[in-house]
């Protein structure tokens, strides 16, 4: 073979490899789902005090329990309040989660505010059950009243 061809035939090669012309086409048994956690931008303070605060999740599999666990902040303030958890059903599928919680009477007014939601899983090593997040999200949220 001439060089010109064998220049010719490597640098097709190279341009087959770098535009993926070669590469075997996805399969739903190739594509994972992406683990995920979101928080929707209102969350609402009850008359009571009452927090909620709501997303989505999604996880593909889990070898322990799931949850999904928020808190909440606001202003400088550097105290974080939990608010509830909800378990998680780890299929694959996008689902919604609601939280609610009553931190201290007058510690949240409606307003801006900073949410952290975790997905999280419970894996035993050793016997003991050990936190294992799947993903985890920050949100600038609203509360409201209602």
């Amino acid at each position: 073979m001439r060089p010109r061809s064998l220049l010719g035939a490597a640098a097709g090669a190279a341009l087959l490899l770098l535009t993926g012309a070669g590469a075997a086409p996805a399969t739903a048994s190739t594509t994972a789902v992406a683990d995920s956690v979101t928080v929707d931008a209102v969350g609402r303070i009850a008359a009571d005090g009452t927090i909620t605060l709501t997303g989505t999740y999604r996880c593909a599999s889990s070898s322990g329990p799931v949850f999904v666990s928020s808190s909440v902040s606001q202003g400088v303030s550097t105290t974080r309040h939990g608010i509830g958890g909800t378990r998680a059903v780890c299929d694959g599928a996008e689902h919604r989660w609601v939280n609610t919680g009553r931190p201290m009477p007058g510690s949240l007014l409606p307003g801006a505010a900073r949410v952290d939601a975790t997905l999280m899983e419970l894996r035993l090593l050793g016997g003991l059950p050990l936190p294992s997040a799947h993903a985890t999200s920050t949100q600038a949220v609203t509360l409201i009243q209602g």
